[in-house]
């Protein structure tokens, strides 16, 4: 067990969400979102930028308990992503929301160190094939250990089951809000 103290000092009292969600249910002809303090949109947002750079650290130390040295956080993701699988490049940018240049440049790392395989695709030989090596899948499995180390001393009980889902659930919300926002520009979102 980790030695870590996963507790928020800022959590709510147990029964106080259901008070806080009476208490909306009460509210007459109000506009979901009103109550929301943009402060508090504004920091979610810092928020998971913050996050994201946490975690390639966090990577990056598991790489280095590891002894890997030969690539960074980004590629381990990468190699996180094909996991089990066999995915072009195309999919592999898509899972992982990568630009072509930075995709590029990650799967020359990759291949040179010797953690993916790039072959061309038997029926389009224009676009590739990744599939992690021997290697590659060792350091996917300790990936793996780690991520579910993490989990386990972030997760304790059910109830934080269930707040780690809906925050899963609001962050998916969030991705697809903003995705929708981007790509459908001309569309009036006030």
């Amino acid at each position: 067990m980790s030695n870590l103290n996963w507790d928020d000092d800022d959590a709510p009292e147990p029964g106080a969400d259901e008070t806080a969600a009476n208490r909306s249910d009460d509210r007459a002809g109000g506009k979901p979102g009103e109550d929301l303090d943009l402060a508090d949109f504004h920091g979610m947002a810092r928020l998971i930028e913050r996050m994201h750079r946490r975690y390639l650290d966090v990577v990056r130390v598991g790489l280095s308990k590891q002894g890997i040295e030969d690539i960074g956080p980004v590629q381990a993701l990468m190699v996180m992503l094909i996991g089990e699988d066999e995915l072009s490049v195309r999919d592999l940018m898509e899972r992982g929301y990568y630009l072509g240049s930075n995709a590029s440049y990650s799967l020359k790392i990759l291949v040179d160190a010797g953690y993916i395989n790039r072959a061309a695709n038997q029926r389009d030989r224009r676009t590739a094939r990744l599939q992690l090596t021997d290697k590659g899948r060792e350091l996917w499995e300790g990936l793996r250990r780690m991520e579910q180390a993490q989990a386990e001393a972030l997760v304790r009980n059910e109830t934080e089951v269930r707040d780690l889902k809906a925050s899963y659930r609001t962050l998916r919300r969030l991705d697809r809000l903003w995705g929708d926002m981007v790509r459908y520009s001309c569309l009036d979102f006030d």
